[in-house]
């Protein structure tokens, strides 16, 4: 049985606090808060390194300053540790790509343990805090503390794919907008390669970002089909697929892009009245949950109990 004293879990939480300040204020220090090699040297490649581009438009900062360089040896075998359990390495690529983190799978597996750690140091206090009130056995605490370390561990992969599944939702959105813009630059005569600049120049939209990486991709040398290929490979919209598909063929081909273009932004439209359609014979059928289960017994027991209960009364 565990039992402690009504003071514990606060000197518990001082201690926590206590040493997250001190944590703090030596990762502050000029020697452990320096810039790495990368980051000095990204600003004076910009214009070649797609890498040295995201490195520099990331605004976060690593949390584990001191720690993470401390523990490096210990996390990187379990890291090892979880991938061979769980595996979905390429998988969680393809995630992060899509939901447009630019964070490579070991720093976001390290992030699944932190979230997994906190999850279990939640459940830790939150059993000691109930144990110095109640007395209860010691497996339910460590089963807490486990069943809170798997569902932190969990609920960060979760949001991936919330995240990655958003985004590509919005930029299949975008995509018949951005066919017909294609379509009426082409048309008006510009080349394909300007249009996209053009997209990138004038557009907001997550898919005009992702385009705009294209037009930087074949300034520095790569050549546009090969760059759309890649684009669409690393994001896997079966949209987007069959319409760099179709401009590929074209550019192959020497067909004119704009009816081509054309053709695939009707099927972009016509594919997402489809979707439409099927979302909404999905809540049609939701919408019959709370009318079956809720505003049905709740109309049945006001017409029935009161009849009953008139019954009762005349019979008594």
């Amino acid at each position: 049985m565990v039992r402690m004293t009504g003071l514990a879990p606060l000197a518990i939480l001082c201690g926590l606090g206590l040493g997250l300040g001190l944590w703090l204020l030596v990762s502050l220090a000029p020697r452990l808060s320096r810039p790495s090699l990368a980051t000095r040297v990204a600003p004076y490649v910009l214009d070649v390194s797609s890498d040295a581009r995201d490195l520099r438009d990331r605004e976060t900062a690593d949390p584990l300053p001191v720690f993470g360089a401390m523990l490096e040896p210990v996390t990187a075998r379990v890291r090892r540790a979880v991938t061979s359990l769980v595996g979905g390495n390429e998988l969680v690529a393809i995630r992060l790509r899509q939901a447009g983190i630019p964070m490579a799978v070991e720093e976001f597996r390290s992030r699944q343990l932190i979230w997994a750690a906190a999850a279990a140091a939640i459940a830790v206090v939150a059993s000691l805090a109930f144990g110095s009130i109640q007395s209860v056995p010691v497996a339910a605490p460590i089963a807490l503390v486990l069943v809170a370390a798997v569902g932190g561990f969990l609920a960060r992969d979760y949001l991936l794919q919330r995240a990655a599944r958003a985004r590509v939702q919005r930029m299949t959105k975008e995509l018949p907008t951005v066919l017909e813009f294609l379509t009426l630059s082409l048309s008006a005569g510009e080349s394909i390669l300007d249009a996209l600049r053009r997209i990138g120049r004038i557009s907001r939209g997550e898919l005009a970002a992702e385009l705009s990486t294209v037009s930087r991709d074949v300034s520095t040398g790569l050549p546009l089909a090969d760059s759309l290929e890649r684009l669409s490979s690393q994001l896997r919209m079966p949209p987007l697929t069959r319409a760099v598909e179709q401009i590929t063929g074209a550019l192959e081909r020497g067909t004119p892009l704009a009816e081509v273009l054309r053709a695939q932004a009707q099927d972009a439209r016509e594919n997402a009245k489809r979707e439409l359609l099927e979302i909404s014979g999905k809540k049609e059928v939701a919408m019959l949950i709370p009318l079956v289960f809720l505003i049905l017994p709740v109309t049945i027991a006001i017409a029935i109990f009161p009849g009953l209960f008139v019954l009762q009364l005349g019979f008594g």
